[in-house]
């Protein structure tokens, strides 16, 4: 049962490749661009409660790993804003749900929502999800550096970028993180 759904997920995305024991899509403005995916590992123990403020920790750690990775690149920092962070939070915790499938199903109307308060040129997105690593959020940050997608829109032309992340009940932690170019 559990190798036939990993296997549906496979036939969802177009391009395979394994990174660091996640799962990885990344989403640009100009149309899907699925970067990669990998299987994750089974849980090394029973799945801890996690509380919004881990959440919260977690979510603003996502956002300083990838600017020191653009400040490595000499590019400057994205500001971390609460009306894309709603946005993409409300997507990994209906990923982790299991209420829709580990994809950029909806993107646009996730960018939508956002363009009613905030006015942008272009948007992208970036997703991940792991399971059983002592840290996860480096596991995926990681991840998206070394695939060629998700590196591309963590340097692109952006200047706002919000972050989500989900745990579900067997442990998978549902990481997206959306870019923004303003106005």
């Amino acid at each position: 049962m559990k190798l036939g759904f990993l296997l549906a997920k496979l036939a969802l995305l177009t391009m395979a490749m394994t990174v660091s024991g996640c799962q990885f899509s990344a989403y640009l403005e100009a149309g899907l661009e699925d970067a990669g995916i990998a299987l994750s590992p089974p849980p090394m123990a029973p799945v801890p409660v996690t509380s919004d403020a881990e959440f919260s920790q977690m979510e603003q750690r996502v956002h300083e790993l990838v600017n020191q990775y653009r400040q490595a690149q000499n590019l400057p920092p994205l500001t971390l804003d609460e009306r894309i962070s709603t946005q993409a939070r409300k997507h990994s915790e209906a990923m982790a749900r299991g209420e829709m499938t580990f994809s950029h199903d909806g993107f646009d109307n996730r960018i939508k929502a956002i363009g009613q308060s905030l006015s942008y040129r272009k948007a992208a997105e970036n997703l991940a999800y792991n399971m059983g690593y002592r840290d996860p959020v480096n596991q995926a940050v990681e991840g998206w550096i070394g695939s060629p997608g998700h590196q591309k829109n963590m340097v692109g032309a952006y200047d706002v970028t919000g972050i989500g992340i989900a745990k579900n009940a067997k442990g998978e932690y549902y990481y997206s993180q959306i870019f923004i170019k303003r106005r």
